[in-house]
């Protein structure tokens, strides 16, 4: 019932920034918190940023400083802001955001997709 669509991904040099976006669709009724994740080849999923309904943030300490997490609550929709990209932020990045649907009585995570984010040396 609900599906995001990630897109902001690509190949970038050190030092450079991109930013991702996450939209969430479908028959939701609320939106809880909203956050990034990435996995690297042969290791497990890392949390990245996370932002609460509030607007509270938290952030990996890798990514502290050079992130930023954002969401606008109108569209459905959770940013991330990476400047001073590093080769070890190399990763496939998915969104995950909280949600209540018409269907269910409880909140519950959705992923994304995915967006390869490479960044050369």
């Amino acid at each position: 019932q609900v599906q995001l669509a990630e897109s902001g991904g690509g190949l970038v040099q050190a030092g450079g920034s991109l930013r991702l976006s996450c939209a969430a669709s479908g028959s939701i009724v609320s939106i809880g918190a909203m956050g990034w994740y990435r996995q690297a080849p042969g290791k497990q999923r890392e949390m990245v940023a996370v932002i609460t309904s509030g607007g509270s943030t938290n952030y990996a300490d890798s990514a502290k400083g050079r992130f930023t997490i954002s969401r606008d609550n109108a569209k459905n929709t959770v940013y991330l802001q990476m400047n001073s990209l590093k080769p070890e932020d190399t990763a496939v990045y998915y969104c995950n955001v909280g949600v209540v649907t018409t269907a269910t009585l409880r909140s519950y995570g959705v992923w994304g997709p995915g967006t390869q984010v490479t960044v050369s040396s």
